[in-house]
């Protein structure tokens, strides 16, 4: 009796074991998956070829469509969109909610007929720049001055904090997704600086709310540029440097080279002001980036981790500070390691 019972107590023991050795081999396995995973998750890419939309130039596709539509035009545009409200006003636009075919879309009219120049710019960016990167074009009318966007009712990024309080969201306020935020921000710029029309500076940006206002966030936590009204072109190989603006720029968010250099004592001339190039959007990265970070538990261990590479993106001299590549390389393999340590982490707690 006593046999059997200490057998049975043994073939327990034996399954337990099996099992536990079954777990960590599980646990081991899923690990080494991961790690393969996050090698290959953020693999750069390559600009622009990686860009390509899912539609041809000329046609959008958003929300549930399955297929590929024509830009709307004039005709359409009045036929087919209901105007329902204002929800944004800038120097150059009022935007409106809107809808077409039951959807919910932005329909932008330009305010200010002096103004229809960077009007018209900004729709000619749009036009060529349609990409993952960019908020997409779903028509316009030149006419009257309006072009017609997908909607996207998160908002800008000046949202951003106001959007994590809320209970609905509260849950995606993580390290992570933050720093996901900040690696869309680099991969706009780097897409910018590699544009099919060459090396674009990004120019309404003088102070970071401004910056903030030019992306909007997306229902899945994504990042888009959505106002190209100024983005001048570079072309060093002929010597074509940007100015952004004809008036004196101030304050500590834009690059040194932005700034009056002749001191107080001399008037302003914008003739006399010295052109730059798309280095002053790399000046700007890390400020953006530490206002995407937040506070939140884990946001210090990732500016840790980002600290060479700002130092690098605030040298004095435009030309020492890194590419807009160098950057996101050096954001993804920061976010690849903390998942990592995550990982591993989680792992010994299980264990």
């Amino acid at each position: 009796m006593d046999k059997r019972s200490g057998s049975k107590k043994n073939g327990s023991w034996n399954c337990l074991l099996l099992l536990v050795i079954l777990l960590l081999l599980t646990v081991v396995f899923t690990n080494i998956l991961l790690y393969v995973y996050l090698e290959h998750a953020y693999v750069s890419p390559s600009y622009p070829h990686a860009e390509t939309s899912t539609c041809p130039q000329g046609f959008f596709k958003i929300g549930n469509m399955k297929n590929c539509s024509a830009w709307l035009n004039c005709q359409r545009m009045n036929e087919e969109v209901r105007r329902l409200k204002l929800v944004g006003e800038g120097v150059v636009k009022k935007v409106y909610l809107s809808e077409w075919k039951e959807m919910k879309v932005a329909l932008s009219e330009l305010t200010i007929h002096d103004l229809q120049d960077d009007f018209f710019h900004g729709l000619r960016m749009l036009q060529s720049l349609q990409s993952r990167h960019v908020v997409t074009l779903l028509g316009y009318c030149e006419e009257n001055g309006s072009l017609l966007t997908e909607y996207h009712p998160l908002g800008s990024l000046t949202n951003l904090d106001k959007t994590f309080s809320l209970p609905k969201y509260r849950n995606f306020n993580t390290w992570q997704n933050r720093l996901a935020l900040a690696i869309d921000y680099v991969s706009v710029i780097g897409y910018l600086h590699n544009s099919p029309l060459g090396v674009l500076v990004m120019c309404d940006s003088n102070d970071l709310g401004k910056v903030l206002s030019q992306y909007l966030l997306t229902s899945d936590f994504r990042l888009v540029a959505n106002d190209l009204d100024a983005l001048p072109v570079v072309d060093k190989e002929n010597g074509v440097l940007v100015k952004c603006g004809s008036r004196e720029i101030t304050g500590d968010f834009v690059a040194p080279e932005q700034l009056w250099p002749y001191g107080p004592d001399r008037e302003f001339r914008n003739d006399l002001m010295p052109s730059y190039d798309e280095k002053t959007d790399i000046w700007k990265i890390p400020a953006v980036t530490d206002y995407l970070l937040g506070d939140g538990e884990g946001s210090d261990i990732v500016r840790f981790h980002l600290f060479d590479i700002h130092a690098e993106c605030k040298k004095k001299k435009p030309a020492e500070r890194p590419s807009a590549q160098t950057i996101l390389d050096t954001y993804k393999r920061v976010m690849s390691l903390l998942m990592k340590e995550l990982s591993v982490s989680d792992t010994r707690e299980m264990l």
